[in-house]
């Protein structure tokens, strides 16, 4: 189960609304759906927060590029909604990537080296693997109230609550929950 919703900053305030995921395929396609909840351009935030296991803040800033943290990278990656907001440059990781091995590099009978690859594969699963902890820019709401220790302080349970409730916006989210 997950939460998903739109505050969208305007010259009275907070505005929410409460947002579908599914038919968002790409990081893409989520900072267009910010960028039509405020049409002069203001600050949106796309909060998701899933089983109390993870949360994500999207802010999208007129046309910027939309800014990302995410409280649990592996808990995430574990999401068809968390995979949409852990791109390759949030992770760490050459954007582009082919995830798959390279084939050219390949021993397929393990005799050329005399090492077996067991070696191999685990630096590489190791090397892909998410962390267990925060990415993304824990300065995002920095300007807004919520300094990066106290976003990283966050409970996955009650985040976006704190967050709005920081925002002067914990009212608007209710209407929307």
């Amino acid at each position: 189960m997950y939460f998903a919703a739109l505050l969208a900053r305007t010259e009275d305030g907070w505005e929410a609304s409460d947002t579908e995921l599914d038919d968002v395929e790409t990081l893409s396609d989520l900072a267009d759906l910010a960028r039509e909840a405020s049409p002069d351009e203001d600050t949106v935030l796309v909060l998701i927060e899933q089983e109390d296991s993870w949360f994500g803040v999207v802010r999208v800033d007129g046309e910027d590029d939309p800014r990302i943290y995410v409280s649990d990278a592996a808990a995430a990656a574990r999401s068809a909604y968390g995979e949409l907001l852990l791109t390759d440059e949030l992770l760490g990781r050459e954007p582009g990537a082919d995830d798959g091995p390279d084939l050219d590099a390949l021993d397929l009978d393990g005799t050329e080296d005399g090492e077996s690859e067991d070696g191999d594969e685990e630096e590489g699963a190791a090397a892909d693997a998410v962390p267990h902890s925060p990415v993304g820019d824990s300065e995002i709401l920095d300007d807004l109230g919520i300094g990066e220790k106290e976003l990283r302080a966050l409970d996955a349970d009650d985040a976006l609550n704190s967050i709005a409730e920081a925002l002067g916006a914990s009212e608007v989210l209710e209407t929307v929950r």
